[in-house]
């Protein structure tokens, strides 16, 4: 007859799932009053739900009898909401836009007498500098 294999004891195996102390005051207490509110808001979530579909079987025959004036109303809701929202949108951007416009051109306006000044001595620099140029080859063509 063959030697069967040593089995452990269940016990050993049992304790070794088991926490090593015995739960805190603080844990038994949470335990013993999360417990029965937990149940409590369970319960009343199976209620809710049960109003939820006897208030649904009461209204779907309601609904079906107002359909052909409940859906062309919600549509026409609906697309008033979606007309103002799009009016304040655009509203908005073209305000947004007038402003830009507005800072842009005062900003262009104070630096115009800038440029301007800028660009007249330019162009009195390369006057200076052509007319110098000529008096040179005028002088250069007097020369024998």
């Amino acid at each position: 007859m063959a030697e069967q294999p040593h089995h452990q004891r269940p016990t050993g195996a049992i304790k070794s799932y088991l926490p090593d102390k015995a739960p805190s005051t603080s844990q038994v207490l949470a335990v013993v009053i999360l417990f029965p509110l937990g149940a409590v808001l369970l319960c009343l979530a199976g209620l809710i739900l049960t109003g939820t579909i006897i208030g649904l079987a009461v209204a779907t025959p309601l609904f079906v009898i107002f359909s052909p004036i409940l859906v062309p109303a919600a549509l026409t809701i609906a697309l008033a909401v979606t007309g103002f929202l799009t009016s304040g949108a655009f509203g908005i951007t073209a305000l947004s836009s007038i402003s830009w416009l507005l800072n842009y051109v005062r900003r262009m306006r104070g630096s115009l007498p800038e440029q301007l000044d800028h660009a007249r001595r330019r162009v009195q620099e390369t006057v200076g500098q052509k007319t110098t140029e000529l008096g040179q080859k005028t002088q250069d063509v007097m020369r024998p």
